[in-house]
């Protein structure tokens, strides 16, 4: 039956997607004795021809956002999770290619990561949950072209020395003293857009290309002499882009993680350097994007802590 579209209407219908968030799977691969394991949250989104659902409430076009949680589980499963990247791009395909009204997929994957309990028992089957970062994943695919963002949250690092803060300009509000010697703490949000854009190209090893981007993001960051996080965190991104070929753009958010010291003057106590007092907040928060030359910003800015 055909829908009656109504009168003009003095609104019109901007940039939409519908999806399911926040799938989680668990997948275990067996071999043998020993097992190995993938925990994921899966977040699909969907856009295309949906104008309709919207104007009149028509579902013709509208795969259920049930059918997406359905199928991360049935493709954990038929496809296995080999890395983040690639089960997303297996997912972006499958729904592109799948339903003609879906024109573009993005899928947003969080990883968290478990190491393995060494122990005498039978078999290699117990697991901790690894307490450093989760891992990301985003990967979109509109009918023709990929692209794959991955990424990390939640990466605590801190340098207990060989770091500065001065020359600043201060003004009649301004009251923090210049250090010379201070602690450096973070809390690493970092998300790297690749090279890859299509299937015709070589596929990155994304296993082993998350492993040494994490590597020189704390490589920089250990050895960086830093007078301002700003500095740092262009170290960190200069040498990802300078290291990883497949890398084109990496687009950094450090909290700065203050600790104060602490006045033990009132205990006939002096405090050289030794005890200090860790802010939750507020905090500084420092953001930019490095580039490979000759390559253009795609990353959005991160809203994560507005």
């Amino acid at each position: 039956m055909a829908v009656d579209p109504g009168p003009a209407r003095p609104a019109v219908l901007g940039q939409n997607q519908y999806g399911k968030a926040e799938t989680r799977v668990v997948r275990i691969t067996r071999d043998g004795a020993t097992h190995h394991i993938k925990d994921l949250g899966v977040s699909v989104s969907l856009s295309g021809d949906m104008d309709e659902v919207h104007y009149s409430g028509s579902n013709a076009n509208v795969l259920p956002t049930d059918t997406a949680k359905n199928t991360v589980y049935a493709f954990a499963k038929e496809y296995g999770i080999a890395s983040a990247e690639q089960f997303g791009i297996h997912l972006a395909r499958h729904f592109v290619t799948s339903q003609p009204p879906i024109h573009r997929a993005r899928v947003r994957i969080e990883e968290y990561a478990w190491e393995r309990i060494e122990h005498s028992g039978r078999g290699a089957h117990s697991f901790v949950r690894r307490g450093q970062e989760t891992r990301l994943a985003q990967i979109t695919y509109d009918g023709s072209s990929w692209e794959v963002v991955s990424g990390l949250k939640d990466l605590t690092v801190l340098n207990s020395t060989d770091s500065e803060f001065r020359g600043y300009v201060k003004d009649k509000y301004t009251t923090l003293p210049e250090a010379r010697d201070r602690i450096l703490a973070t809390s690493v949000r970092a998300r790297w857009r690749f090279g890859w854009t299509g299937e015709e190209q070589p596929v990155p090893d994304w296993e082993e290309s998350y492993a040494e981007t994490k590597r020189h993001l704390l490589q920089a960051f250990a050895e960086t002499y830093s007078l301002s996080l700003q500095q740092t965190l262009y170290r960190m991104g200069a040498r990802v882009i300078e290291h990883r070929g497949e890398v084109d753009e990496i687009r950094l958010s450090l909290p700065n993680r203050h600790h104060f010291l602490v006045d033990l003057e009132p205990f006939g106590l002096k405090n050289d350097n030794e005890v200090y007092f860790a802010a939750d907040r507020p905090y500084g928060l420092i953001e930019a994007t490095i580039l490979r030359d000759g390559r253009e910003a795609r990353i959005p800015v991160d809203l994560t802590h507005l």
